[in-house]
């Protein structure tokens, strides 16, 4: 292979080891996951030319060997599992291996190219963990409370005993989250111009800037499509089919449900936007998908200006 051919690296990354894959020149190996080894895999990496190196999100297992990537300003990305079990499968591969994922990996940086985006700090880290124990609280609370009515005297008081420590302890995030943001002078300012709006509370202020650090750095189309707010086309020769939002961050998604739901009541913009399109003959649901998009405009439009909110933002 020749020296200057850029090579594109593939990484499984499991809790016990890292599967290795490079291409073109079908390289691969694997080291245990450990910060020894990731440091010796980033130093030869730093030696070659490297185009790419593709890891997929595992839950957070990645962040060691992402973060010694990133260090070494070596050119890494985290892509969605989906997008690169979708390309295995279009290229005829269905067995499922870590040494297979590590080359499909490979494979799907070199064809697919994704853009490089800017990873998150620690700090940044450490707020979306804070928000993904919130909404876990959240969830728990709400089993037991479901599981509250039809329970038997004995198990009715442990699942109150519960309930109260859930609760307890979500205060507890809830004061964490808070202290996180106050800590930060942008997150803080940030969150000054979000909660500026009708509609928006602390959830949706902190779900954004933990979970979608881009607000602000897109244009209104692409920042609808990365959350899955904007409609896709099903159409095939002469038939227009159904649109239909799909994809996207989902915790964002549901949050920005929410506002838009306080929003349509609360916001005058957003109230008046709804009432013409459910004049229009929408039904509620396609209504309410419509002001989501539009309130995340404003959102959006918001950060990139740094204004607060005012009803001739669109």
């Amino acid at each position: 292979m020749l020296e200057d051919t850029p090579i594109f690296v593939g990484i499984d990354v499991s809790k016990a080891k890292l599967d290795i894959a490079l291409c073109p020149c079908a390289t691969r190996e694997s080291i245990p996951n450990e910060a020894a080894a990731i440091q010796g895999l980033v130093k030869r990496l730093c030696t070659m030319k490297i185009a790419l190196i593709v890891l997929e999100a595992t839950g957070g297992v990645e962040r060691q060997v992402v973060r010694a990537l990133a260090a070494a300003e070596l050119p890494v990305i985290v892509v969605n599992p989906r997008q690169v079990r979708d390309f295995a499968k279009a290229t005829g591969q269905l067995a499922k291996t870590d040494q297979i994922d590590a080359d499909i990996l490979a494979r799907f940086g070199e064809a697919v190219r994704p853009a490089l985006r800017a990873l998150p700090d620690q700090a940044s880290e450490e707020l979306r963990a804070l928000i993904a124990r919130r909404r876990q609280l959240v969830e728990m609370i709400t089993a037991e409370k479901n599981r509250l009515s039809g329970a038997p005297k004995p198990v009715r008081k442990r699942i109150e005993t519960h309930i109260r420590w859930l609760e307890a302890e979500l205060k507890r995030v809830n004061g964490d989250l808070d202290q996180a943001i106050r800590q930060s002078p942008i997150w803080r300012e940030r969150e000054d111009l979000l909660k500026s709006a009708p509609g928006i509370g602390p959830v949706i202020s902190h779900t954004l800037l933990a979970d979608l650090p881009e607000l602000g750095r897109l244009n209104r189309k692409q920042i609808a499509a990365l959350v899955g707010v904007a409609p896709l086309n099903r159409d095939s020769g002469t038939l227009r089919g159904h649109r239909a939002i799909w994809g996207g961050r989902a915790h964002v998604r549901a949050a920005l449900y929410m506002a838009a739901l306080v929003a349509s009541r609360r916001n005058p913009v957003i109230r008046d936007f709804y009432t013409r399109l459910r004049a229009a003959g929408k039904v509620p649901k396609v209504a309410l998908v419509a002001c989501m998009r539009k309130l995340l405009t404003i959102l959006n439009a918001m950060i990139k200006h740094q204004v607060r909110w005012s009803p001739v933002i669109v």
